[in-house]
């Protein structure tokens, strides 16, 4: 068999060094070694070559708008949101997708993509699910694009927001999002979540909600989630994203809770970026740190997956599109430190995302898309502890990225050195 490419000699994540040919858009090989013709033949010289980052919870509408009209002084997620409202009529559909694909060929370089990003329904004009539609289509090449109709103020709280986001579907949005714990009342809350879910269920879509975001133990939403996602027949379909609030419940309630989550197989997306900045803002000390119970879910077989959620906009002042800047920062606040924890969180932003977005195609196993992303690293920890460089990227079989690896050799105390920057265990 010739092949259209071949990379030679990679680390797969199992630690094993293999060829992968690749012929058109899929892995059509992966062997000790590969003896045939190729178009172009790609030496990974022992580099990480994995299956790309993948990201379940962005917020592309309002990437890369740091500042406008002002910057969040006090850092939280109330204000963040409110300076959202301010800056949504100044937006224009020209602004939203440059921005949009700006964001998308930074990802790209970084080798990110698959996004799932909400987009707020809450603006009548639905000027941003118009523009994230037209760059979805033409991200499509390299990047698996998900929108998720997103009431950001409210399905009731927000006039007209219940209409939009239907409208939103209509338009093509793939997914049902909500906000229950910023609604008027816990009842209004609730409520919320049963007609998104039944809204979801009628059409056979999949639902994440931004749920109880806070640092309220007594905002419970995601059990109610759980329920609705039983009752409707949505197991494996339904995501709850940042579940902050159980940082600060009552253990013995978590200790009901956790397995009402497994038993619902609904997904867990913690943001861990973003949670920490935005949590315990009205705490002095002790400072909670936010997060979720990402260790007790794991144990539980709960899937968690990685998010980014923001990059330069009104709730988060940084962000570069890594993907593991999120694990590094994730595996920090959930004290994962072990070995097979450390490596697990390498997984949560590759395979696990990708199955929680429901991307089945993608993989490293043959027959699966050929898109991988090759990095400056011998093995996963490696790569989250150096964030390593994204030496190449393909995406469907196409090189859309490739830098030349760096020589980061070391002098040490005026003595030449080749010691570099890569120290294997």
């Amino acid at each position: 068999m010739n092949f259209d490419l071949i990379v030679k000699t990679a680390t797969l994540a199992d630690g094993r060094i293999a060829d992968i040919g690749i012929k058109g858009d899929r892995i059509a090989a992966i062997e000790p070694k590969i003896e045939a013709e190729a178009g172009r033949v790609i030496d990974a010289t022992g580099n990480l070559v994995s299956a790309p980052f993948v990201d379940p919870h962005f917020h592309m509408d309002a990437t890369l708008s740091y500042g406008i009209p002002r910057i969040n002084a006090s850092g939280t997620l109330l204000e963040g949101i409110s300076l959202w409202g301010e800056l949504k009529p100044l937006l224009t559909h020209e602004a939203v997708k440059e921005r949009a694909l700006a964001y998308c060929d930074w990802a790209v370089s970084m080798g990110l993509l698959a996004i799932r990003t909400h987009v707020d329904t809450c603006d009548d004009r639905l000027l941003a699910v118009e523009a994230l539609l037209e760059v979805k289509k033409e991200v499509s090449p390299y990047i698996d694009l998900q929108l998720v109709a997103f009431p950001q103020d409210g399905l009731y709280r927000s006039p007209n927001a219940r209409e939009n986001t239907i409208r939103a579907l209509d338009l093509g949005a793939d997914i049902v999002g909500g906000i229950p714990h910023f609604e008027r009342t816990m009842e209004d809350g609730r409520r919320s979540l049963t007609e998104l879910c039944e809204i979801a269920a009628q059409r056979g879509l999949m639902v994440d909600i931004h749920c109880d975001e806070t640092d309220d133990p007594l905002s419970r939403h995601i059990e109610q989630l759980a329920y609705e996602t039983q009752r409707l027949g949505l197991q494996g379909r339904v995501a709850g994203s940042h579940l902050t609030s159980m940082h600060s419940m009552d253990n013995y309630y978590v200790s009901k809770l956790i397995p009402l989550i497994a038993e619902a197989q609904v997904s867990a997306i913690p943001n861990p970026l973003i949670n920490i900045m935005l949590q315990g803002r009205h705490d002095s000390y002790p400072k909670r740190r936010g997060m979720t119970r990402v260790p007790e879910m794991l144990k539980a077989g709960i899937r968690v997956g990685w998010g980014q959620d923001c990059v330069l906009d009104p709730w988060y002042s940084l962000g570069t599109a890594d993907m593991l800047d999120v694990a590094f920062m994730g595996l920090h606040v959930a004290q994962m430190s072990s070995p097979a924890d450390m490596a697990r969180c390498f997984d949560m932003v590759t395979n696990v995302n990708a199955a929680i977005m429901g991307l089945d195609h993608l993989g490293m196993e043959v027959g699966k898309t050929a898109s991988m992303v090759m990095l400056d690293a011998g093995n996963p920890i490696e790569a989250i502890r150096l964030r390593a460089e994204r030496l190449c990227v393909i995406a469907r079989g196409k090189v859309v990225a490739e830098r030349p690896k760096r020589d980061m050799a070391l002098n040490i105390a005026g003595r030449p050195s080749s010691v570099n920057r890569r120290h294997k265990a």
